[in-house]
C-alpha cells in the first residue's frame, strides 16, 4: 500500500519514527547533558596574574529541575574569582527558591549580574517555527517590546534581594566595581535590550579610570549595545540569551540567535569592531531553555570558566 503523492507508508512512518527519537533527545538527554566551556582571554595588563570568571546565564529554571540545581551548586568546586549571571535565570514564578538554592554556593563568590526579559516576565507557550519566521521576515526576536497586559510578572524583586544580600552588584544600567587580589575590575552593565529597557546614555563614558580592567555586561547581544560597548573602548563584553540557537543543525550550526547577532558569534568567544576599535565578545549558550521548549539540539546546556590573562 501506498501514501499519498506516491510516499511509501513504510517511509513515512520510519520519518516519523525518527522525528519523535530525535525529539526524545533533545528533550530527554541534550537538554540535561551539562557542560563546562573553558575559554582564555588576554585582556590584562602586564604581569597580573590570571583571573577566573564564571559566566552563568540563562538558567530558565522550572521547579523540579533537580539535576539543573545540584549540578549549578557543583559549580563551586571550581572556585572562580568571581561570578557573572548574564540574566534569564526563571521561567516559573514559583522556582525562585530552588534558584537560589541553586545558587547559593556561588554567591559566596564576589559577583555581578545583569536580568533578562524572563526574570521579570514569565514565558509564553509560542509555537517555534516563529522564530524563522520571523527571521525570514527580516525580524529580529519574539519580544521587542515589554509583554502586553495580562502576561504573568515573575517575583523578580526577592532575586534581586538575595543578589544584593549575597554582595553581588547590580549592573542594570549603572556601573560598579571589585577589588580582586589586588586588581581593580569595573563593570558597566544594561537592562536588557530585547525588551528595550537599555539605557546606554546613563553610563556612557568608557572604561573608568584607575581600573585595570572594563567589562561591559548585557543579556542580550543587540549589536547597538555591542556597537556602544566597543566604541566607548570596552576590551570584553559578555552577554547571554541567545541559548547558542538551542536547535542547530550539526556540522552547519545555529539558525537563529533571536536578536539581530549573526549566526556565526551565536555562543562563544568571537570579537565586535567599530571602526578602529575592537573588542572581545563572548556569548553564553546558556544552560537552560523555555518552559515550553524544553530541548536542545547540537547545542548542549553550558557555562564558562573564562581565565582572563594579561595582554599579549
Amino acid at each position: 500500500m501506498r501514501a499519498r503523492y506516491g510516499v511509501p507508508l513504510k517511509v513515512t512512518a520510519v520519518g516519523a519514527a525518527v522525528g519523535v527519537a530525535g525529539l526524545a533527545y533533545a528533550a530527554g538527554f541534550e537538554a540535561r547533558s551539562f557542560r563546562l566551556r573553558r575559554v582564555t582571554v588576554p585582556v590584562l595588563p602586564h604581569g597580573a596574574r590570571p583571573l577566573r570568571v564564571l559566566q552563568v546565564s540563562d538558567i530558565h529554571m522550572v521547579s523540579g529541575q533537580g539535576k539543573k540545581r545540584a549540578w549549578l551548586q557543583s559549580l563551586a568546586g571550581l572556585r572562580p574569582d568571581f561570578v557573572v549571571n548574564t540574566g534569564d535565570n526563571l521561567s516559573d514564578p514559583e522556582a525562585v527558591p530552588e534558584l537560589l538554592d541553586a545558587l547559593g554556593p556561588l554567591m559566596e563568590f564576589p559577583g555581578v549580574y545583569v536580568f533578562g526579559s524572563n526574570d521579570y516576565y514569565g514565558p509564553k507557550l509560542r509555537n517555534p517555527a516563529r522564530y524563522l519566521l520571523e527571521k525570514a521576515r527580516g525580524k529580529h526576536g519574539l519580544n521587542g517590546n515589554a509583554p502586553a497586559v495580562g502576561v504573568v510578572h515573575n517575583p523578580w524583586e526577592p532575586m534581586r534581594d538575595a543578589f544584593d544580600e549575597a554582595g553581588w552588584l547590580n549592573l542594570s544600567n549603572t556601573r560598579g566595581r571589585l577589588k580582586l587580589d589586588g586588581l581593580e575590575v569595573a563593570f558597566t552593565g544594561l537592562d536588557d535590550p530585547h525588551i528595550k529597557r537599555d539605557r546606554y546614555a546613563e553610563v556612557q563614558g568608557g572604561p573608568e579610570t584607575g581600573a585595570d580592567l572594563s567589562i561591559g555586561v548585557v543579556h542580550a547581544p543587540y549589536l547597538r549595545s555591542l556597537d556602544a560597548f566597543t566604541a566607548d573602548g570596552y576590551p570584553l563584553i559578555l552577554a547571554g540569551h541567545t541559548h547558542g540557537g538551542q536547535l542547530c543543525i550539526p556540522f552547519y550550526g545555529a539558525l537563529v540567535t533571536n536578536c539581530d547577532l549573526d549566526t556565526d558569534r551565536v555562543k562563544g568567544l568571537s570579537s565586535h569592531t567599530v571602526g578602529d576599535r575592537r573588542a572581545y565578545l563572548h556569548v553564553s549558550a546558556g544552560c537552560g531553555t523555555n518552559r515550553y521548549t524544553p530541548v536542545r539540539f547540537a547545542c548542549p546546556p553550558e557555562v564558562t570558566l573564562l581565565t582572563l590573562t594579561p595582554k599579549a
